[in-house]
């Protein structure tokens, strides 16, 4: 999933407690404030993602503090870019495995040629609700442009 945000290399994903896959790094941990600063997410949003198996923390501190790794933020930077273009939480679910398994050296060819045709779908999907936005945001900066047309006409002389 990595290359979604970033063009490093990482290790293929480990199985995580829950069914969900983490990607090990340097061993560096963040607790949630570090995290919620790096992704512009609030903490809520953060918990809640983690309540509904998206994105959860790769461990727990002694003291039940949650900590996250540098992959883990990928993942909630993902889930974020997901969240405008109106995907359910069975669909970001879905578009998740599809990335894990596909980063998994453990993926055999067959499923990886049959995980490729759900990305590829989920890939059109994408862009036809960007190609939506595209057309929202078209159509709100023509009426910004109209209002400003509006106010400079009526501005009272002074």
């Amino acid at each position: 999933m990595a290359s979604l945000t970033d063009d490093m290399d990482h290790p293929p994903p480990a199985r995580h407690a829950g069914g969900a896959r983490r990607h090990p790094t340097d061993g560096r941990h963040m607790q949630i404030g570090e995290v919620a600063d790096r992704t512009g997410l609030s903490l809520r949003t953060i918990r809640h993602y983690e309540e509904v198996g998206l994105a959860l923390p790769t461990a727990r501190s002694q003291g039940g503090f949650r900590l996250y790794t540098d992959d883990d933020v990928t993942r909630l930077l993902v889930v974020k870019r997901m969240k405008p273009l109106d995907f359910a939480l069975e669909e970001m679910r879905d578009l998740l495995d599809i990335l894990d398994q596909l980063q998994s050296p453990d993926t055999d060819e067959a499923a990886r040629t049959d995980l490729g045709k759900r990305l590829a779908v989920y890939r059109s999907l994408v862009e036809e609700r960007c190609e939506k936005i595209r057309a929202r945001l078209a159509d709100a900066e023509q009426f910004s442009a109209e209002l400003a047309t509006a106010l400079r006409k009526h501005r009272p002389a002074g």
